[in-house]
C-alpha cells in the first residue's frame, strides 16, 4: 500500500525537526566560552538523515548561511574517512579542513555525532563553530602574507574526538597544543559536543513518540515538500539566461582587481549557476572551494524566492552549480582560503543578486558593504597571558524595493552579531574610544542604503600582531535602478605619537601598544531614483544627523526650512531642475562607450 502523507503530521514533524536544530544552537551558545560564539553567535547546527545519501533535514535559523551551506560537505567528507558503519553510540567526530570538501576555512571546526535508536543508526547531528584561533602564522588564523593553507593553521582531518562517550584526550591535547588560546578552544569544543547531545536526545524522544519508521519516512517527505516549493518559486521566474560580474580589490599581495563572474540559466525546473570566467585562483587567502560557492547560491535562491522555505537538501535538488578547477571558486590544494568566508563569499552574493536584478527586482537588494575583519593577538597585561580576538564588523545593507537598507549590521553569508562594548572591553585588553554610524555613507535612492559604522579601538596589550581585512575600499557598493553608491570602507592607524595613516585594505602587521585602529565600514548602495524619495524620510535622516542638510538638497532635491520643515514649493522646483540635469547627464553617458556609472 502506497504511503499517504498526512499534511498535519508533516507540519508537526517539520516544526519538530527545525526546533531540534534551534535548541542545539541555543545550547551551544549558552555553554560556549569565547565571545565570538556566546555573544556573536558565530556557530550553526543541523540535523542529517542517514537513509540513503547523507542529507540535511533541518538547519538552525541561529547561525550563518555559509556554515549551513558547507556543513553537508563536511559531514560527507568525514563519513568517507570514518564510515557510518564504524560509528557507535557516544562517538563524536571532529574535522576542519576545506579540502577536499568541508568548512570554508580552518577556524570553522565541525563536530559530527551519530544518533542511535534501539542500537540502530537513524540520523546524525552536526554543528560548526568559528574558533578564535587555530594556530598558524598570526593570531586569529586568518593572516595575509600567506600562500598556502599550511600557514593558516592546524588542519584537522576527520578524527574521533570521543569514543563511546569518552573524550579522546590525545586528540584534544594535540589540537590545544597548536593554538594560542587553548582554554577558549577547549571550552567551545565541549559546548559543541553538548549541543549535539541535546540534538540526540530530542530525536530519540521524537521517535519514542511517533515511531522510528514514521519519523524517518516524514524526514524524506520534508525534503520532498521543500523541493516542490522551490520548483513553484522557479516557475514564477521568467526563463532565460542572465549574467553579471563584480570585482574584489586585490588579494593582499597585489592590488589587481579579481573578477567574479556568473551566468545563470533559469528553466521551469532547473536553476543553473555557472562561474566560468571567474578569476583563476589567487596567491592570497581569498580562494574558496565549490561548497562555499554553492552555499552562496543556496542562500540567494532561498532569499529571493521563498524566505520561509524549510532549508534542507530537498530544496536545492533543482540547483546546479558549475565551477572550474583552478579558479578562485574551486581552488586547488594547498591554496590559501582563510579570508574567503568574509570577503569572497560576499562578492559572490552581490554578483548573483546583480544577475537577478531584472528577473525579480522586488526581491533583490543593492550591493552591501563587504564584511570587515579585525583580528589581533598579544600579551594581556591584566593576566600576563596571551589572548586572541576576532570580530567581523557590519556596515550598510543595500536599499530594497520597498525599504531602506539596515545600518551597521552583518549581511548575507555571515549573519553574526555585534559584540557589545562592555563584553569586548571586559574580555580583551582594548578600549573603545569611538563607536557609531557614519553620516552620509548610505547610497542615495528612493530607498537609501544603510549607513556604515566606525569603531576606534585603543590597543592596551603588548607584542601585538593584527590582521585587518576589508573590501569595497575602492569600488563602492553599487546602487540599483538609479540609486547611488554607498561610501567606501577604510582602516586608519593612529600610532602612540599621534600620527595617523591609512592602512592597506588587507594585511597582517605588528601593532604597538597605545595605537588606535579605526575600522570604517562601507555603506550600502541605494535603490531607485533619489528624487523619488519621500521628503519626510529625508527630513527624518537630517534631524537624526545621518544626512547633512546640503546633501538633502544636493542628492534628494529636498529643501528644509529653518524650522526643519520641508519647503515643498522649493523642493518641487529643485527636483524638477535636478531631474532635467540627471536626464541630460544620463544621455551623455550613454554616448560614451564603456563609461562607468557606478550602478548595476
Amino acid at each position: 500500500m502506497a504511503f499517504k502523507v498526512d499534511p498535519i503530521t508533516l507540519q508537526v514533524l517539520t516544526s519538530a525537526v527545525y526546533s531540534i536544530a534551534e535548541e542545539m544552537s541555543i545550547a551551544l551558545i549558552r555553554t560556549s566560552r569565547s565571545t565570538n560564539i556566546k555573544d556573536r553567535r558565530d556557530a550553526s547546527c543541523a540535523l542529517y538523515d542517514t537513509a540513503g545519501a547523507i542529507a540535511v533535514i533541518s538547519q538552525s535559523e541561529i547561525g550563518t548561511p555559509l556554515h549551513l551551506g558547507v556543513m553537508g560537505a563536511a559531514v560527507g567528507t568525514a563519513l568517507s574517512k570514518i564510515p557510518a558503519s564504524t560509528l557507535e553510540p557516544g562517538d563524536d567526530l571532529i574535522m576542519n579542513n576545506p579540502y577536499p570538501a568541508g568548512p570554508g576555512h580552518l577556524n570553522d571546526i565541525c563536530v559530527i555525532s551519530p544518533i542511535f535508536y534501539r542500537n540502530e543508526l537513524v540520523a546524525l547531528v552536526a554543528n560548526q563553530a568559528h574558533h578564535v584561533d587555530v594556530g598558524g602564522y598570526a593570531p586569529g588564523s586568518m593572516p595575509f602574507g600567506v600562500t598556502e593553507i599550511y600557514q593558516e593553521g592546524l588542519q584537522i582531518p576527520p578524527l574521533k574526538l570521543s569514543r563511546r562517550g569518552e573524550l579522546n584526550q590525545d586528540v584534544l591535547d594535540l589540537v590545544m597544543q597548536n593554538v594560542r588560546d587553548p582554554k577558549d578552544l577547549k571550552g567551545d569544543l565541549m559546548a559543541q559536543i553538548a549541543a549535539n547531545n541535546v540534538g540526540e536526545r530530542r530525536v530519540v524522544e521524537l521517535m519514542d513518540r511517533y515511531g522510528k519508521e514514521t519519523v524517518q519516512r516524514y524526514m524524506q517527505e520534508i525534503m520532498n515538500y521543500s523541493e516542490q516549493r522551490m520548483l513553484a518559486g522557479l516557475r514564477r521566474l521568467t526563463p532565460g539566461k542572465y549574467s553579471f560580474e563584480d570585482y574584489l580589490e586585490g588579494d593582499g599581495w597585489t592590488d589587481d582587481l579579481i573578477k567574479i563572474k556568473v551566468a545563470i540559466e533559469i528553466t521551469k525546473d532547473k536553476f543553473v549557476v555557472d562561474f566560468t570566467g571567474t578569476n583563476k585562483q589567487v596567491q592570497g587567502p581569498l580562494n574558496c572551494r565549490p561548497a562555499s560557492a554553492a552555499a552562496c547560491v543556496y542562500y540567494v535562491l532561498k532569499a529571493v524566492l521563498d524566505p520561509d522555505l524549510p532549508g534542507n537538501a530537498g530544496a536545492f535538488r533543482p540547483v546546479k552549480v558549475i565551477t572550474q578547477p583552478g579558479s578562485m571558486v574551486e581552488v586547488q590544494y594547498p591554496g590559501a582560503v582563510a579570508n574567503a568566508n568574509i570577503i569572497t563569499t560576499m562578492r559572490i552574493v552581490d554578483t548573483l543578486l546583480g544577475a537577478l536584478k531584472n528577473v525579480i527586482p522586488e526581491r533583490v537588494v543593492a550591493a552591501c558593504q563587504s564584511n570587515q575583519l579585525f583580528n589581533i593577538g598579544g600579551l594581556n597585561p591584566r593576566t600576563n597571558q596571551r589572548y586572541s580576538y576576532i570580530e567581523t564588523y557590519g556596515g550598510g545593507q543595500g536599499g530594497l524595493f520597498d525599504r531602506d537598507g539596515m545600518s551597521g549590521v552583518q549581511m548575507h553569508m555571515t549573519n553574526t552579531r555585534n559584540a557589545p562594548i562592555e563584553v569586548f572591553e571586559a574580555s580583551h585588553p582594548m578600549f573603545i574610544e569611538r563607536y557609531g554610524l557614519i553620516p552620509d555613507s548610505g547610497g542615495a535612492g528612493r530607498f537609501r542604503g544603510g549607513f556604515g559604522k566606525r569603531r576606534d579601538i585603543r590597543v592596551l596589550s603588548t607584542g601585538n600582531t593584527s590582521t585587518m581585512s576589508t573590501d569595497r575600499a575602492r569600488i563602492a557598493p553599487w546602487g540599483l535602478f538609479g540609486g547611488g553608491p554607498g561610501a567606501c570602507s577604510a582602516f586608519l592607524l593612529r600610532d602612540a605619537k599621534g600620527k595617523t595613516v591609512r592602512l592597506p585594505s588587507k594585511g597582517t602587521r605588528r601593532i604597538e601598544q597605545g595605537s588606535v585602529i579605526s575600522c570604517i565600514t562601507a555603506g550600502g548602495g541605494g535603490y531607485g531614483n533619489p528624487l523619488e524619495r519621500d521628503p519626510e524620510r529625508v527630513r527624518f535622516d537630517v534631524l537624526e544627523g545621518l544626512v547633512a542638510p546640503q546633501n538633502a538638497r544636493k542628492l534628494y532635491g529636498v529643501v528644509l526650512k529653518a524650522s526643519s520643515q520641508v519647503d515643498l514649493s522649493k523642493t518641487a522646483e529643485l527636483r524638477r531642475l535636478m531631474g532635467s540635469k540627471k536626464k541630460a547627464s544620463s544621455a551623455k553617458g550613454r554616448r560614451v562607450k564603456g563609461k562607468s556609472t557606478g550602478q548595476a
